[in-house]
């Protein structure tokens, strides 16, 4: 008879056994949309109306899934998605984008995605395909960002669909935090079919792929413990896999990576199909011709993960796998990962400006819609602030003028190297604030045309600021009627360039093929053409040696 401590000892064990994470954030955004619907993957999609405000809602055809709407930006330097995350929670974050034709040019544009503050990827968009952007980092505050930024004159940023997966913090932890991993690809080797959720609890996507010349083969394995890969493939990613066929025959990927150098990040997952070669089938990985760790024996019923990193890689770089000199069968592949790694997270625009800026954004409803870094990326600052180009810069002006702000001034005190303010033309109301005349580096403050009232505080009496208070309320002067509201229109931009020079973007090859991160989508108006690509953009080879 089982005591009862044995028996607690038996499900605490299969609670440890057979429990799934959890997913603390599982956010699918619609974009452009205001409506919410469930996929065929069971995943809830919502509309972006909570999360933005600013941009132009769009449809485009492209049957009923989320990417039948957009929204785009013919406004401002940069528009950003927040979605509030717990702090320090390791994430993955996608984002798509289907241009459609949706405003009749025929003429996708350029442009960039940022997360956080950080440069994540210039989106390259194309007439026939979506392309998809993915990136897994760990948060550094309660909410996170992901911004589009026009780079081009006229070419207006826009996004499709937005999703934010949490992932266990064990996963990928082989890079420092202050780090991105950029998805290039991921592949399920052998199948036919895409897997994501539910099969993966984490939502990744992984793309079916073959081999020229290589053998598609199913495990005879019904199950598969996971547990022994510390980044948690599915187990539909392993029941499948492409071996070459003898073993003097090895497997090489073809290599998309950029063609500059970068640091890289390799998971590779073995697991072995046939009962008869478990423990006779040994692989060495080499890498440039070398040989990179000790030979990989693919357990029976489980995963081998491989992870390679603290290396850099290019478009030159060779990977190969090939039968070890003790092994008896070819080598074997279920699932690759291939990521680069961005550079380091940038310390974001100095807290006691954010703060001030939050108080700002608290006391007048048109602010609200600013979020993002106000600062960063360089020079992606909110087009009402001006910002030194500092690692963690600081706002040294504020062009608030005929922003349409009504009511009193908030303290926006912490912003203690602020050098201009501007906020004429505006309903503010209530005493000029004595704070005002504390900032160190305040050089001009333009008040006219609101509404103060009382006296110039003593903080801004006999200091060497250039100050304009006229036409407001004020002890002496002739309070003005309130000017009637024209509407709530975007306010006009401040005295700063709306479209910026931006560092040199890579070269792109001629034609709708996009390159860089994203990944390359079917569109079910170029079915033809998309497998004549397919066909002449093989993943991967096999040599003889």
């Amino acid at each position: 008879m089982t005591s009862p401590l044995s028996f607690l000892i038996l499900i605490a064990i299969s609670l440890l056994l057979f429990s799934k994470p959890s997913l603390t954030i599982f956010v699918s955004i619609n974009c452009g949309s205001s409506k919410s619907f469930i996929d065929e993957n069971n995943i809830k999609w919502s509309g972006d109306y909570d999360y933005i405000q600013n941009g132009v809602p769009q449809e485009v055809y492209f049957g009923s899934s989320p990417l039948s709407t957009l929204r785009f930006f013919p406004t401002r330097k940069k528009n950003c998605y927040s979605i509030k995350v717990p702090t320090g929670e390791k994430v993955l974050a996608r984002a798509s984008f289907y241009y459609g034709n949706y405003d009749n040019k025929f003429s996708p544009p350029i442009f960039d995605l940022q997360l956080d503050g950080n440069y994540w990827a210039t989106v390259n968009t194309s007439n026939y395909y979506y392309v998809d952007y993915e990136a897994i980092y760990v948060t550094k505050g309660n909410f996170t960002s992901i911004c589009v930024a026009q780079t081009k004159a006229k070419q207006f940023p826009f996004i499709s669909s937005l999703e934010i997966r949490s992932l266990d913090p064990t996963m990928y932890s082989h890079v420092d935090s202050n780090h991105a991993l950029i998805l290039q690809w991921r592949y399920a080797f052998g199948g036919n079919e895409t897997i994501r959720y539910p099969d993966d609890i984490f939502d990744r996507i992984w793309t079916p792929a073959v081999g020229i010349l290589l053998s598609e083969v199913k495990s005879e394995e019904s199950s598969f413990d996971i547990t022994t890969a510390e980044d948690h493939p599915p187990q539909a990613a392993l029941q499948n896999a492409i071996v070459s066929s003898s073993t003097l025959e090895y497997i090489q990927f073809i290599n998309r990576l950029p063609t500059e150098e970068n640091p890289v990040y390799i998971n590779a997952y073995f697991s072995e199909v046939m009962e008869s070669a478990f423990g006779k089938r040994s692989i060495q990985m080499n890498i440039d011709g070398k040989p990179f760790l000790s030979p990989i024996v693919p357990p029976l019923g489980s995963v081998k993960e491989v992870y390679i990193t603290n290396i850099t890689a290019s478009a030159n770089t060779t990977f190969i796998l090939q039968a070890s000199d003790s092994s008896t069968f070819p080598p074997i592949l279920n699932a690759l990962e291939i990521f680069t790694i961005s550079d380091a997270f940038n310390a974001g625009t100095d807290s006691r400006d954010v703060e001030g800026l939050l108080e700002l954004k608290s006391a007048f409803e048109v602010l609200v819609d600013w979020s993002g870094d106000p600062c960063l990326p360089y020079p992606y600052n909110w087009d009402w602030i001006e910002c030194t180009s500092d690692a963690k810069p600081r706002v040294i002006a504020l062009y608030l003028s005929g922003y349409e702000l009504q009511g009193t001034l908030p303290d926006f005190s912490s912003m203690t190297a602020l050098e201009t303010i501007h906020l004429q033309n505006n309903t503010i109301e209530g005493p000029i604030p004595d704070f005002l005349g504390l900032f160190p580096n305040l050089k001009t403050l333009n008040l006219s045309y609101n509404r103060f009232n009382g006296s110039i505080p003593a903080s801004l009496v006999n200091k060497n600021i250039e100050i304009d208070t006229t036409n407001n309320c004020l002890l002496g002067m002739k309070c003005q009627p309130l000017k009637q509201s024209s509407s709530k229109q975007t306010p006009p931009p401040p005295p700063q360039p709306n479209i910026i020079d931006s560092p040199p973007l890579p070269d792109f090859r001629s034609g709708d093929e996009p390159l860089g991160n994203g990944s390359l989508k079917n569109n079910k108006l170029n079915i033809l053409f998309i497998l004549a690509i397919q066909i002449l953009l093989p993943m991967i080879f096999i040599k003889f040696i």
